[in-house]
C-alpha cells in the first residue's frame, strides 16, 4: 500500500472509492436518505471542494487504484458541527474489497499526524450509529465522544474530538 496525498486529478477516482464504500449503508438508511447522501457522494464538487480546503491522504494499492481516502480540514474552517479553533477529519473512506487491513486506521494516523505537524491543538470529527467498525476505531485512537449532535440522514450522529 502507498500513502499520498489526493490531488484535484483524484477527483473521479475519490468519488467512485466514496460510492462503492458508502453503498455499504444504502439498505441501513430510509430510501429518501440514501438519495440524498448519492447525491452528495456522486457530486464531483463534493471532492473538488474538499481539496480545496484540506489535506487529502489517499491509500494506493499496487495497480494505483485509490483505495483509500482521509480530509483533514485546518482550523479556520468552522462549519455547524465544528468549532473555528478546531481542525476536523473528513470521509475515510475504503474500498469494501480492501476492508480491515488497518487502511482507515492508518489514513486516521496519518491525519493526525499532519495536524500535529501544522500545529493543530484539537482534531475532530463525527460519526453515526451505523459505523460500527469506524466509532470502535476512534476510541481505540483517543476520540473521546463531546456530544450526541442532530441526527443526520435519520441516524444517531456523535461528535468526536481529540486533544493533541
Amino acid at each position: 500500500m502507498i500513502y499520498r496525498q489526493g490531488s484535484f486529478n483524484d477527483v473521479i477516482a475519490l468519488k467512485n472509492l466514496a460510492i462503492e464504500s458508502w453503498n455499504l449503508y444504502e439498505h441501513e438508511l430510509e430510501k429518501k436518505y440514501w438519495k440524498e447522501l448519492f447525491f452528495t457522494l456522486n457530486n464531483e464538487d463534493t471532492y473538488i471542494n474538499l481539496l480545496k480546503q484540506s489535506f487529502c491522504w489517499v491509500c494506493e494499492n499496487s495497480l494505483k487504484e485509490i483505495i483509500g481516502m482521509a480530509f483533514l480540514v485546518p482550523k479556520g474552517n468552522p462549519t455547524e458541527i465544528y468549532d473555528a479553533q478546531w481542525s476536523y477529519i473528513r470521509f475515510v473512506s475504503v474500498s469494501p474489497r480492501f476492508s480491515h487491513q488497518g487502511i482507515g486506521k492508518t489514513l486516521t494516523q496519518k491525519c493526525i499526524q499532519y495536524a500535529k505537524e501544522n500545529n493543530e491543538q484539537i482534531i475532530a470529527l463525527h460519526t453515526s450509529e451505523m459505523m460500527i467498525h469506524a466509532r470502535k476505531l476512534y476510541h481505540n485512537l483517543g476520540f473521546t465522544i463531546l456530544k450526541e449532535i442532530e441526527p443526520r440522514l435519520g441516524k444517531k450522529y456523535w461528535l468526536y474530538i481529540l486533544y493533541l
